[in-house]
């Protein structure tokens, strides 16, 4: 069970943001998907986008309420690396699996960056320096990483050419993913969990880390003072991506902190639903939240098996159920895409509500 006392407003956020996840990730066709539940083509950013710096947002969160006491002892700090290792072991392990035997792709075809593998970086460097440093260093540390990723990726030439924000060989983000990990990109092109875009995403947890603090804080007024944090990001944001424009793929400043204030608005209004006016709401989000890490693997691992087996010469699995059960001449083939992302979102549902009351949390 959930511990007395506990927030419930950041266990509803986490698990509404895996849910999305599965959602957005798992639609009956690409070919035919409703525009908010794509990506942005490259620059500016629709409602799938604020779903995984929203993930990031509230890893910074928990980790403020997991080492309130700020004990930076050496079995803390192991069961911190231990835990970031899993994240990025289950990670490659998803970029490598293949049906096929011997169950893991040709080297050249694996894909190194991913999400779990960010995660767990963001997790690792956010966590030692929350342990060992205060809050003014971290926001000294968040302005430098954002000014400073700015400067880096829009004055730094590349191979002697003027840097560009475009989606080219000369945007240094680009460059580096593909000097870096050459074939094992997401794109061939770049990857959206590159190496630099990094940087920039530890700030989106960081950011998580001060929200956190508010409210485990004796502050009054919690809800007041996110709703004025959040604006202000999403105007501060908004302007800074006139002169650096707001893009998930390369995780600009821009876009760190128009995310993050969507996600303090977002959280203050469950927060003010659920812990300041008690009204019941979420409770299957909370489940989703208990094992969010395993729920979001599992939804990856399975969508990847049931997309290579073939049941046809033409359909996998995926595409049979898809095609047999979900199409029909009553709806559009985007309702029908959509039925089946939230088919699959119920199942995970469903198997996190078991997995809760049968008190099976696992630990990654």
């Amino acid at each position: 069970m959930l511990a007395k006392g506990r927030i419930k407003s950041v266990d509803i956020f986490r698990g509404v943001t895996i849910v999305l996840m599965i959602l957005v990730n798992t639609p009956g066709t690409w070919s035919n998907v409703y525009a908010p539940f794509l990506h942005a083509k490259w620059h500016g950013y629709t409602p799938t986008d604020l779903v995984f710096p929203f993930f990031l947002f509230i890893v910074g969160t928990s980790i403020a309420f997991a080492y309130q006491k700020k004990k930076g002892s050496a079995e803390v700090i192991k069961k911190i690396t231990i835990r970031a290792l899993k994240l990025i072991g289950l990670g490659l392990f998803l970029g490598a699996f293949t049906i096929s035997f011997p169950f893991f792709k040709d080297f050249s075809e694996i894909r190194f960056p991913g999400v779990l593998q960010r995660i767990g970086v963001v997790f690792f460097i956010v966590s030692i320096l929350y342990l060992y440093t205060n809050r003014k260093t971290l926001v000294l540390i968040s302005i430098s990483l954002l000014v400073g990723y700015w400067l880096l990726v829009t004055f730094v030439p590349v191979n002697g050419i003027a840097s560009t924000l475009e989606r080219a060989p000369n945007n240094l983000v680009n460059f580096l993913d593909v000097k870096v990990f050459g074939t094992h990109n997401y794109m061939p092109d770049y990857d959206p969990e590159g190496l630099l875009s990094t940087i920039p995403s530890l700030v989106t947890s960081f950011l998580g880390i001060f929200t956190g603090l508010i409210l485990i804080s004796k502050q009054e007024k919690k809800t007041t003072l996110l709703v004025g944090i959040g604006g202000s990001m999403l105007i501060i944001g908004s302007i800074w991506g006139i002169f650096f424009p707001i893009n998930k793929a390369m995780w600009t400043s821009s876009f760190v902190l128009v995310t993050a204030g969507w996600a303090n608005l977002v959280l203050a209004l469950i927060y003010y639903v659920t812990d300041i006016k008690g009204i019941q709401f979420g409770s299957l989000f909370r489940y989703t939240g208990a094992n969010a890490i395993t729920v979001y693997f599992l939804s990856s691992f399975i969508s990847k098996i049931m997309g290579s087996i073939m049941v046809t010469q033409e359909l996998s699995v995926h595409g049979w159920l898809y095609q047999n059960l979900f199409v029909n001449k009553f709806i559009s083939l985007e309702a029908s895409s959509l039925l089946y992302a939230l088919t699959v979102v119920w199942f995970y549902i469903r198997l996190a509500y078991i997995l809760y009351h049968k008190k099976i949390f696992i630990k990654v």
